[in-house]
């Protein structure tokens, strides 16, 4: 029996089961999706923390949206396990949700896709053609070319033992209205018949159209592309946010005149790009022109622009500081905020780090308060800040999340704890003007410092 006949015999969702293989930002919510949608439901991680923390029904992830919705360990349906061994014969459709980072020479980090498959495709009972899904982001080729070869290494055959598909992951951490219950998908298959039974599954998922693109290349191409387009988008507004000030022009007011034509897109400049999305896909897609030899220019432009502007960043900061007549040496500045993304836990990729590290190598001091995130997994050279009753003297304050928490504080309260109250909005999203009424100097990404 064909696959799309097995999904149309099916009584109910119960009657399928689903294996998710990595339980982190995506895996997790992805598990939990399909475990609501009737699916049993096995779910892999190599950490035993985060399988002891999800077998107690609670979250380990840093995105509130997933808070008080993991199942409880009553559930007959979710079985959850640090084994692949253990889980992988027990399903019929093992997705894989593993990171794709990137190492310290911005190279795409293949090692967990490829671990991972390894131990999938061992675990694959012979003759039952589980159907494997990659859904971590990778430059058009990986599937293929990284699983093919373990899959003839040990033997399996595909349309008999496994089949193989991609079907890349949109989640938004931190957004509920683009949760995994809510974006459209795509997915590619060299079999058409798997591909429109993933899309039967995909349909049970999401309330978003599903689609069968054709071949695996052009979904992985397009995830990737997906977030390359935000990073060569925010990189323009970036380096408007260089050029406009030097001009005495705020890039505000330019990008909101702009933003008066009916086609003109619209984002926001800020103090970088972070995430295990934007600041890393990029790289993926440059690697890939890299081996067919085409050049990305524009795509390494836009890299560079958004991985510079932390450091242009602290280079204002600086200027602030030293028109107040302070020396770096002698100052101290609180960020409000270190995570990549408001409302989100998350550090990975935080233009926050590199920040505090240019700040740092100026000879200023740095303080952090940010309330999602645990104290214990700041950088050693960070003091961090819990109560902000307690931030007192400080020079400068500084916008780098915009958690509702540090944008809806007690700013009269806070400056009268400061050195002098200057704030830097490095995401434009403070009310400036009635800070000023309160007693602030305000300074922010993209405005003249006059």
């Amino acid at each position: 029996m064909g696959w799309s006949q097995r999904f149309a015999s099916l009584d109910s969702n119960a009657d399928m089961t689903i294996g998710v293989i990595g339980l982190g930002y995506v895996g997790l919510p992805t598990a939990i999706g399909f475990h609501d949608a009737g699916f049993t439901v096995w779910g892999v991680d190599v950490s035993q923390r985060t399988v002891d923390t999800v077998k107690a029904g609670k979250n380990p992830t840093g995105d509130p949206d997933v808070d008080d919705i993991v199942p409880q360990p009553a559930s007959e349906r979710w079985h959850i396990t640090t084994s692949t061994a253990e889980a992988v014969p027990q399903c019929d459709i093992v997705l894989v949700t593993v990171p794709t980072p990137i190492t310290h020479d911005l190279k795409p980090d293949l090692s967990y896709v490829k671990a991972a498959g390894k131990a999938v495709f061992e675990s694959i009972p012979r003759g039952s053609n589980t159907i494997v899904v990659l859904e971590s982001t990778v430059y058009p080729g990986v599937t293929a070319q990284t699983w093919l070869p373990l899959i003839e290494d040990l033997g399996l055959e595909i349309g008999v033992d496994v089949e193989i598909a991609y079907c890349p992951e949109r989640f938004n951490p931190g957004d509920a209205a683009h949760g995994v219950r809510s974006v459209a998908r795509v997915v590619g298959c060299s079999n058409p018949e798997v591909g429109d039974a993933l899309v039967q599954l995909y349909s049970q998922l999401t309330s978003e159209d599903v689609r069968y693109v054709g071949k695996l290349e052009v979904a992985e191409a397009a995830k990737v592309i997906e977030n390359v387009q935000r990073d060569i988008n925010i990189a323009l507004v970036n380096e408007l946010a260089r050029i406009f000030p030097a001009m005495d022009v705020d890039v505000e007011d330019v990008l909101s005149a702009a933003a008066t034509k009916w086609n003109f897109h619209r984002y926001t400049p800020g103090v970088g790009v972070g995430g295990h999305c934007i600041p890393v896909d990029p790289y993926y897609m440059i690697q890939r022109a890299s081996d067919v030899g085409v050049p990305a220019g524009l795509i390494t432009a836009a890299r560079a622009v958004n991985r510079s502007m932390p450091n242009h960043v602290a280079q204002v900061l600086v200027d602030i500081l030293w028109k107040a007549g302070l020396s770096a040496e002698s100052t101290k500045v609180l960020f409000l905020g270190w995570s990549y993304k408001a409302e989100v836990g998350d550090p990975r990729e935080t233009p926050a780090e590199p920040l505090a590290e240019a700040l740092h190598q100026r000879g200023i001091a740095v303080s952090v308060y940010d309330p999602h995130i645990d104290p214990e997994t700041f950088p050693a050279s960070i003091e961090v800040v819990e109560d902000l009753t307690m931030a007192k003297n400080h020079d400068l304050a500084v916008l780098v999340t915009a958690h509702k928490a540090c944008v809806d504080l007690d700013w009269e309260a806070l400056g009268q704890q400061m050195n002098a109250p200057r704030v830097y909005d490095g995401r434009r999203v403070l009310d400036l003007d009635g800070l000023q009424k309160l007693g602030w100097q305000c300074f922010a990404v993209g405005r003249p410092l006059s």
